[in-house]
């Protein structure tokens, strides 16, 4: 149960900093969040584009965090090798991978014509 006057805003900015701490593909993902937006910057992208940029780093990072969840409690429920267990990991991990690929596609249709452009 929630006390009374906590900022809710604490636990969550505290999973995201442990998150960053303990995770090597949220670093990566971060890493890459900061490349494409400094990239962004550089080729002022508009408004719209923009949006599906910050749509998609939001998508990933915020599914990085439920795969980092989920395998915290699939591991606390179940310390030893179950095959469920097992299917738990692998089915959040697919939505990372899911959401990294449709990032990848969507970044490369907005950023790939306006680099081509820029240097050609």
């Amino acid at each position: 149960m929630k006390k009374p006057g906590k900022n809710p805003f604490v636990p969550a900015a505290r999973g995201i900093l442990e998150t960053f701490r303990s995770e090597r593909n949220f670093k990566i993902h971060l890493v890459c969040s900061v490349l494409v937006i400094a990239l962004g910057l550089w080729l002022g992208l508009s408004t719209t584009d923009w949006v599906w940029i910050a749509g998609c780093i939001a998508l990933v990072l915020s599914l990085e965090l439920l795969n980092t969840a989920i395998e915290a409690v699939v591991d606390l429920a179940s310390p030893g090798y179950h095959p469920l267990a097992k299917k738990a990991k692998d089915a959040a991990a697919g939505a990372v991978l899911i959401g990294a690929l449709f990032s990848v596609i969507i970044g490369t249709l907005i950023l790939l014509p306006k680099l081509c452009t820029f240097l050609f």
